[in-house]
């Protein structure tokens, strides 16, 4: 079944970046880097061109599949290739894949966000031959599984489905002593790292720029290190430090950053700290989504020039909601100086009147312990949810998760926070973001469109998770010829300018004294049809005058 809105959107674009002959080629995994390297992505047998979703016009297919989708494609192995194990790593396939090589099952994965990889090693060949690779994904949009803003029949704040292969699919050959993973767990003047490896020592190697700053030779998996003359990573100084792990026939390079997060009470108001310092979170919210490859764009640098889109507008932060974007994204954000608060993706049911329209109106309490729902959609989310964790822990730039957002799929989310913060307790955790309150949070999170902003006294840092959401439509930029979907209307960009600077100067600043830590604008960008973006859906269009609204971050600091 074609998408007709689609491809006819799609041709009146004329799109400013320029994929490469390879889409999406560059070295997918910044945080472990090691020389092996064989990318799949591009033309496959079937499927159309990966990592594009085939509903996506980049992929060459355009169309919801209606059963299984079957990629295949051919590869051969030089043998200056080859070490002892060989790996394939597939970024990450919505929703249910099984892998082949060579007609042989090596393996599959449930849950279409985070990267997995399959020792492909006794399944390959090893004498140049060619070898055959077979990727069956199947996503039938089961609410069992994370689906984010995915919808069969797409509108309003809900967007085409995505289906198959959508991130970056690779080979890697490496010894028997390979680095597997390292845990990096800064602090203000040095770090801890923990090694996953069955080598029997290391040499590990931190460097400035290109300067070495400090090394250590150890037979321990756990590692402490200080390092000299510190310099803290904030937004506006995004220090970020090289380190080196080497084994006797391997070694991995990464990243860190000696930044923290933290809690405390300063002048008998609950403030985030940033490296010791109450710090306003100046957010924006961003959908990931893009008119061509929906899920993904067309190449690595088009993240880093919508992050830098919104650095230029002031923003310090970004809400990365509802989808967890490939590792390039956030290695942008750490070495250009953007927070993320980072959403878990939803599974689970959704009802419109429950979930949106009474909490809107006011009635925003209901007892999650009481919402068990079916056990394999529990166990899904809470598999999901430490594949995150896990995922990005050694992302610098992201400071804040959100386990629920506006009751989705909510259940027992005061276990589901006890449990996240002893899998990582240097961030903050917003159980549940909007309404729904439980018992458990680090925050009081708050979403707001309909009514003025006001923050009660609280025991918790406030954060405005969401706001705002006023739509300015720009016809011959927009996805829809007849939808403008948004929560307020204006009519041209002065007019949009004007509310968005009396929006901030009359309820967001005078509130960040009585306890606001942070605010979260719907949204960077339009999508689809929703059109309240900061920006069109093909980045072309700023609907706003930047002089002005820029001048606004100045103002949204915390006096200490």
């Amino acid at each position: 079944m074609k998408i007709p809105f689609l491809n006819k959107f799609h041709n009146k674009l004329q799109m400013d970046s320029v994929r490469d002959e390879i889409p999406m080629s560059r070295y997918p995994r910044p945080g472990l880097k090691r020389d092996s390297y064989m990318c799949l992505n591009g033309e496959w047998d079937n499927g159309g061109c990966v990592p594009y979703p085939v509903e996506s016009m980049a992929s060459g297919v355009g169309k919801k599949p209606r059963k299984t989708i079957v990629y295949e494609r051919s590869f051969t192995l030089k043998r200056s290739f080859l070490k002892d194990i060989v790996i394939l790593h597939i970024g990450a396939a919505d929703a249910l894949a099984k892998v082949y090589v060579n007609g042989t099952f090596v393996g599959e994965h449930k849950g279409g966000y985070i990267p997995f990889s399959l020792d492909i090693t006794k399944a390959v060949s090893h004498s140049g031959a060619e070898n055959r690779l077979r990727i069956e994904v199947t996503d039938r949009l089961s609410h069992t599984y994370p689906y984010g803003k995915q919808k069969k029949h797409p509108g309003g704040m809900w967007y085409t489905q995505v289906s198959g292969i959508w991130k970056t699919v690779w080979l890697e050959s490496v010894s028997k002593d390979y680095v597997k993973a390292i845990e990096i767990t800064p602090s203000l003047t040095g770090i801890d790292i923990n090694i996953d490896s069955e080598a029997n020592d290391y040499f590990i190697e931190v460097f400035d720029e290109d300067k070495l700053v400090a090394s250590e030779k150890t037979c321990y998996d756990l590692v402490h290190m200080e390092i000299p003359n510190p310099v803290n990573w904030t937004p506006d100084n995004p220090k970020l430090y090289k380190i080196n792990i080497s084994t006797k026939h391997d070694k991995v390079s990464s990243y860190f950053a000696l930044r923290t997060v933290e809690i405390q009470t300063v002048g008998n108001i609950p403030r985030i700290l940033l490296n010791n310092k109450p710090f306003f979170f100046h957010g924006v919210l961003d959908q990931g989504y893009f008119p061509e490859g929906i899920y993904t764009p067309n190449c690595e640098q088009d993240y880093e020039d919508d992050i830098l889109r919104l650095k230029s507008l002031g923003f310090n932060t970004i809400r990365k909601h509802l989808k967890v974007e490939p590792d390039c994204f956030y290695e942008a954000c750490d070495r250009l100086g953007m927070l993320v608060f980072q959403d878990m993706v939803n599974n689970g049911r959704y009802s419109f009147i429950k979930d949106t329209a009474l909490p809107t109106l006011g009635k925003q309490t209901r007892d999650d312990t009481k919402l068990r729902g079916r056990d394999d959609v529990r166990i899904q989310f809470a598999e999901a949810m430490q594949e995150t964790l896990v995922h990005l822990y050694n992302f610098p730039c992201i400071v804040y998760y959100t386990i629920f957002n506006e009751g989705w799929g909510q259940f027992s989310s005061d276990d589901l926070y006890t449990w996240g913060r002893s899998m990582d307790p240097t961030r903050i955790f917003d159980s549940t973001s909007g309404w729904f309150w439980q018992n458990k949070s680090d925050v009081d999170s708050l979403h707001i469109y309909f009514k003025d902003v006001h923050v009660n006294k609280s025991k918790r840092p406030v954060v405005l998770s969401e706001f705002g959401g006023i739509s300015l439509k720009i016809k011959e930029h927009s996805f829809s010829k007849f939808v403008n979907y948004g929560y307020g209307k204006v009519k041209d960009k002065e007019e949009l300018t004007k509310e968005l600077v009396k929006l901030y100067e009359k309820q967001i600043i005078p509130e960040i004294s009585k306890g606001l830590c942070g605010s979260i604008y719907t949204q960077a960008f339009d999508v689809e049809e929703e059109t309240n973006g900061l920006y069109t859906y093909d980045r072309k269009v700023l609907k706003l005058l930047p002089e002005y609204f820029k001048d606004l971050a100045e103002k949204l600091v915390i006096e200490e």
